[in-house]
């Protein structure tokens, strides 16, 4: 097997997964992982997809690249990727909320923080809200893993930096994990 990761991103509109998902089919591709939203009135698609070795990957790109023609969307972007195991994933241990009125480099100040920290960074979501008469409020969650050894207690000290000097609100907690 051959894994690509697929990354698709046009205007909002039904059939846009049903199109990327029915070329796959074709090349007999399986969907392993995805994450699928709307960001700003566009549509998007991240995937990871499994296909046998003996399909051709030069004609999934075109077929991938007719879907792109055809809808009017903005990027198809296809890549062969390295197989990792699935047990080599990492799971959560707890989630971080920022909530602040927006402005540049909030992604930026906590996501180096916790990167000097060695906290990994399984999942991200940021969302605008408009504020009725006021600024527009930005909220982030990320889910995070804590290296063992690394207390909670550290990581919040060091995030009040970032609380302060970019004037929002920060909390992390654990996250409860549910078994599958």
């Amino acid at each position: 097997m051959r894994h690509f990761a697929v990354s698709v991103v046009g205007r909002d509109r039904p059939g846009i997964a049903a199109a990327v998902s029915e070329v796959l089919l074709e090349h007999r591709g399986n969907i392993e992982d995805s994450q699928m939203t709307i960001l700003r009135g566009h549509f998007t698609i991240m995937l990871i997809v499994s296909i046998p070795g003996e399909v051709d990957a030069e004609r999934l790109q075109s077929d991938l690249a007719s879907v792109h023609e055809r809808l009017g969307l903005e990027a198809v972007v296809v890549n062969e990727v390295t197989e990792m195991e699935p047990s080599v994933q990492t799971l959560a241990t707890h989630i971080v909320s920022v909530y602040g009125v927006d402005h540049p480099g909030i992604v930026h100040a906590v996501t180096s923080n916790l990167a000097r920290q060695q906290v990994n960074i399984t999942d991200l979501t940021t969302r605008l809200i408009s504020a009725r008469g006021g600024e527009p409020l930005y909220a982030m969650m990320l889910e995070v893993v804590v290296p063992s050894g690394l207390s909670v207690d550290k990581i919040e000290e060091s995030l009040r930096e970032v609380r302060e000097r970019e004037g929002v609100e920060l909390t992390i907690r654990a996250l409860e994990q549910d078994a599958l």
